[in-house]
């Protein structure tokens, strides 16, 4: 930032610079010109043809460079047919009469045709009365004095320009110093934070890096916060686990005789066990995406698609909305809503009614069934892990607990309630908008 800030700087400052040396010589120059044009005009004023035709002056120029040999400061008129009439400070030189300069009107421009000196001449062609002839009258003075200013005005543009950007870097790099302090405190946060002396970034911070440290702090936390949920998994996994291997255990140790039926029966204890936390665990990793984002409508349709062919007896209706999208995997919502549906399909009347609607922030997802319903006392109770209420039909008790730990990972909530319609269960089931 600093040496891009600084050649900027450079760049821009010699541009301006040259421009600036630009005008001012121009100026000075002309300035030096209009000394020459007064001197000019003023021979040309004082100039008259004498009775050889040469012209005379009717009174001398005043400066006396005029008058004393190689002084710098000359003068001369020439005429077709005369002899050149010089100023006594050429003394035995001439200047040089070219055929560039126009009628009427000055002309000025530099001279090297003396050896030992650097000449601005000013020149005019002039018809003065009773002659016939144009003569040219010159005014030269050397550039020492006008070159000595030039170099005068650059050397105090060039020592301005230098300490204006050296002043400029100064304060670039002293801005983008400051500037980034707040990312060398940072650092040293995340540097404690990896070496277990911190668990978050604290402290007040500029509101340019804010949102910054917000958004880190609720990504540790969230992390944080998934690292928990693995462990009390594990935990839980492992609990639940351990009294149907403790069983099995003892059985195979005193060699009972139902040794058979008490494996397959503790098997599957585990295997619902064992389903129900992949679940879980493939959600919470999914959760972990920002930008999950499912449309619901497609997902009911291929839910009720689904659950159609296995219960064909079963007459599906959905209505509502059909341009939500919910914060959720598509996956992980076409888990809970099959097991929602398949629910209200094996245990309704033969009618099964979803609707999909958006309410503060929220879709919520209505599924309502015409069957017996679910006491008010038993309502939290059913989504224990394990937990049926008519165990005449196969299932392995699992379907609402799923749906409940899946929708807590998202922030999402499902409650059970009766259908108002159908008269028997109806399941709500919440979850958050996607932006």
């Amino acid at each position: 930032m600093i040496v891009i800030a600084s050649a900027w700087i450079l760049l821009l400052l010699t541009g301006g610079g040259f421009a600036l040396d630009r005008v001012l010589s121009s100026a000075i120059t002309r300035s030096f010109d209009e000394q020459l044009d007064y001197l000019l005009t003023s021979m040309i004023v004082s100039a008259e043809i004498g009775p050889d035709g040469q012209v005379e002056f009717s009174r001398e120029l005043a400066d006396q460079g005029f008058f004393e040999p190689y002084s710098g400061l000359y003068w001369q008129v020439s005429g077709a047919g005369f002899d050149p009439k010089p100023s006594r400070s050429l003394w035995d030189r001439r200047l040089r009469v070219t055929d560039h300069a126009p009628k009427g009107s000055a002309h000025y421009y530099d001279s090297e045709e003396f050896a030992d000196e650097k000449l601005r001449v000013a020149e005019r062609d002039v018809r003065l009365p009773g002659s016939k002839v144009w003569w040219r009258f010159q005014i030269a003075q050397k550039r020492e004095l006008l070159d000595a200013q030039i170099l005068a005005l650059r050397e105090t543009l060039i020592r301005s320009f230098l300490l204006l950007g050296v002043g400029l870097i100064l304060m670039v790099a002293l801005q983008t110093w400051y500037g980034l302090l707040p990312l060398r405190h940072l650092q040293r946060e995340l540097a404690k934070m990896r070496g277990g002396k911190a668990a978050r970034i604290d402290g007040p911070m500029p509101a340019e890096v804010a949102p910054i440290i917000e958004e880190l702090n609720d990504l540790i936390s969230h992390n944080e916060r998934q690292a928990e949920e693995a462990r009390r998994h594990a935990g839980n996994l492992a609990h639940a686990l351990k009294t149907p291997l403790t069983v099995i255990m003892n059985a195979a140790t005193a060699g009972a005789d139902d040794l058979p039926e008490t494996v397959v029966r503790e098997a599957r204890t585990m295997r619902r066990q064992v389903d129900h936390h992949l679940a879980r665990a493939r959600a919470v990793g999914r959760r972990g995406s920002a930008h999950s984002r499912a449309e619901v409508w497609p997902s009911i349709q291929a839910v009720e698609r689904a659950v159609a062919r296995l219960y064909q007896h079963v007459r599906i209706d959905v209505d509502g909305r059909k341009d939500l999208v919910a914060h959720i995997e598509r996956q992980d919502l076409d888990e809970m809503l099959g097991n929602l549906v398949e629910n209200a399909a094996k245990y309704g009347g033969g009618s099964v009614f979803i609707t999909a609607r958006a309410e503060a922030g929220f879709v919520e997802i209505l599924v309502e069934d015409d069957g017996v319903g679910i006491p008010e006392s038993d309502r939290i109770r059913i989504f224990d892990r394990g937990v049926r209420l008519d165990s005449g039909k196969p299932g392995t008790g699992l379907g609402l607990a799923i749906v409940r730990d899946v929708a807590e990972i998202y922030d999402g909530t499902v409650s059970l309630e009766e259908s108002e319609d159908l008269g028997g269960l109806m399941v709500r089931l919440r979850l958050p908008a996607a932006r």
